[in-house]
């Protein structure tokens, strides 16, 4: 699949960036890790994204986070582009800054966000320490893009820093980042235009988005990605649905989420949906709706080779959960990542 910049995915599977808390403790990337995402370039997913990286220090959300915030992080990296693209995948690393959901007994720091919140012990970002996480995300994808990467894509949703800008509840800031949905999506718009200004021809990027929750109305987040679509600077939208075929929580918005923003210009921008796409009739469905590609975390999880099953049969269907702890290990998965599936989720891990 073409897209405006860098090179062509091979197929409309992309790897979803998921959390596996596999990095060492300084953000450098561990071998378990390099496994487990090099084993999805080799079972052929188009796009291969690396879980959420903290841009800042202070941005770091839990311990075993990978970075891409210092110079000690870039041997690590290197290793896995080049992994990534040996196997003939795309390789993609995510951009994160945690805001107020950030550690600070991980980072050491004081958690900052758009708004105060003494309670939490968050301290609201001044306008010039937002120029400054805008200015990391932007040195970051430098960084990626120096490492080797064909890639970056901004994580703007789940209620992360830039996600945190969007929420109409309580950002009212008045400097220009906050209040009118114009001043609530600028830090995300200027990460996006500074990286593609800082970044070659060649460099491909992407962002993420929150459809709704977190502060974020249908209405708003149409708009945004209608904004995104038109600007040039995203190469792709991904849409975090959480489930492709549900209904929108405003309950006078009519038919599903995902039709909100499929029948939109795309000006060349591909425009992908991610949520509960366990098999190849899920991915058929999205695609015939309109969407340019499908972004997939569990059925990832517990088949690596994904997209070559689904070429090989087009009833494929993911196996159900859960999963034994020996099936995970031949999947790439550590004794790590599969330790934070079992805490989170009820009935992944048997």
């Amino acid at each position: 699949m073409p897209l405006p910049h860098g090179p062509a995915w091979r197929n409309r599977w992309t790897l979803a960036p998921l959390t596996n808390k596999q990095s060492h403790v300084d953000g450098t990337l561990s071998d378990d890790e390099y496994a487990w995402l090099v084993a999805r370039a080799h079972g052929g997913f188009g796009l291969v994204m690396t879980c959420a990286a903290y841009v800042s220090p202070e941005g770091q959300a839990w311990r075993g986070q990978l970075g891409i915030s210092d110079d000690r992080h870039d041997a690590g990296l290197r290793r896995l582009a080049d992994g990534i693209r040996e196997l003939g995948a795309v390789s993609s690393i995510q951009l994160h800054h945690g805001g107020m959901r950030a550690d600070a007994t991980v980072t050491g720091r004081p958690t900052v966000a758009p708004w105060a919140d003494p309670e939490r012990g968050v301290e609201a970002l001044s306008t010039s320490d937002v120029q400054r996480v805008i200015d990391d995300f932007v040195r970051a994808a430098v960084r990626a893009e120096d490492a080797g990467f064909d890639g970056v894509e901004i994580h703007g949703a789940h209620g992360y820093v830039l996600c945190q800008f969007l929420d109409a509840r309580k950002n009212h800031r008045t400097d220009g980042y906050g209040g009118s949905l114009d001043g609530r999506s600028r830090p995300l718009r200027e990460v996006l235009s500074g990286i593609r200004a800082a970044t070659g021809p060649d460099f491909q990027v992407g962002v993420r988005v929150s459809p709704e929750g977190y502060g974020i109305t249908v209405a708003d987040s149409r708009a945004l990605v209608e904004q995104l679509l038109v600007s040039g600077d995203a190469d792709y939208v991904d849409l975090s649905l959480w489930d492709v075929a549900k209904a929108p929580r405003e309950p006078d918005v009519d038919g599903l989420l995902i039709d909100q923003y499929l029948d939109l210009p795309r000006h060349g921008t591909r425009l992908g949906v991610a949520g509960k796409i366990l098999s190849a009739q899920d991915a058929d469905w999205c695609l015939a709706r309109g969407a340019d590609f499908v972004t997939v975390g569990t059925a990832a999880i517990i088949h690596h080779d994904l997209p070559r099953l689904v070429a090989q049969s087009p009833d494929f269907v993911s196996d159900p959960q859960p999963f034994s702890r020996d099936r995970l290990r031949q999947e790439h998965l550590s004794p790590t990542f599969i330790d934070y599936l079992a805490e989170g989720w009820d009935d992944f891990v048997a």
